[in-house]
């Protein structure tokens, strides 16, 4: 289970909500928190920063660089100090870590060490990706990351019962065995979500199920839908049946996922509530 969850931060509204998620379920799996922040190199050595000296006229000396890099070091203890400030106000004792990458990279990097990665669905970069299919921080984490991903909305909800989205490939088989693990240790309820048409895969695959769950002591439930995948887990999660998904991070069409996008992809942009996502 979670013993050790990451938390990468970059002041925004989005990752606040990030962290209260994080501080909720820590409480509820005796978890430790980690707090990071990625100063972004692009700012300090790519094309933004350059772009901005041509539009001004400038031709900064390394004083000037040297100013940014200080301006953004003092901007992450900042909001790493936010970060400890706010865990031990809810009575736990986090760690936090500043380095200095690519964010997503680092980010992937940085969660080797952990059983969780919890992100914020935006960030303060939103804005300048909205236009990019598959350019944000959080997908391109969850697309690299070997490390389960939790996927967190703009408000924060609390967690009293979860869904999961089931198509018995492998990334899917191992969201199982994590809800069942979670279901176990919080109570929360757990509802699995069979889309398909097809009336023997949908028996077939809701044996599987069954069989997983068999040994677990928890409240569970099958719903088999028909339909387009992506529109009936949304549906789903609108209708306020659950307060967080569990997804594999693709299904059996991997080679359709990296070309044209996913039904993931799709869920983790659209969704209001948090995607907790496993390869």
């Amino acid at each position: 289970m979670f013993r050790d969850i990451l938390i990468p931060t970059d002041g925004s509204d989005y990752s606040r909500t990030a962290l209260e998620y994080g501080i909720y379920i820590a409480k509820r799996l005796d978890a430790r928190l980690t707090g990071l922040h990625v100063i972004d190199i692009k700012v300090l050595q790519g094309p933004v920063l350059n772009d901005i000296c041509s539009a001004a006229s400038l031709c900064p000396g390394p004083e000037f660089f040297s100013v940014i890099e200080k301006t953004l070091e003092a901007r992450a203890d900042t909001i790493l100090r936010d970060f400890r400030g706010r865990c031990e106000e809810q009575g736990l004792k986090p760690d936090v870590k500043k380095v200095t990458g690519i964010i997503d990279e680092e980010i992937v990097r940085e969660g080797l060490g952990f059983q969780l990665i919890l992100l914020a669905q935006r960030g303060e970069h939103y804005p300048l990706s909205h236009s990019v299919l598959l350019g944000s921080t959080a997908e391109a984490v969850v697309r690299k990351s070997s490390t389960p991903v939790l996927v967190t909305p703009v408000d924060f909800v609390e967690i009293e019962s979860m869904g999961l989205a089931y198509d018995g490939s492998p990334p899917a088989n191992h969201a199982l065995r994590i809800a069942a693990e979670l279901s176990d240790k919080t109570r929360w309820p757990l509802t699995v979500l069979i889309v398909t048409d097809q009336e023997k895969l949908s028996a077939d695959l809701s044996a599987k199920v069954e069989s997983a769950l068999d040994d677990y002591m928890i409240d569970k439930d099958i719903i088999v839908l028909g339909g387009k995948e992506e529109k009936e887990i949304l549906r789903f999660i609108d209708e306020g049946a659950v307060e967080l998904m569990l997804m594999g991070t693709h299904g059996h069409s991997r080679f359709k996922e990296l070309l044209l996008g996913s039904t993931t992809s799709h869920v983790v942009r659209k969704s209001r509530i948090p995607i907790l996502l496993t390869r």
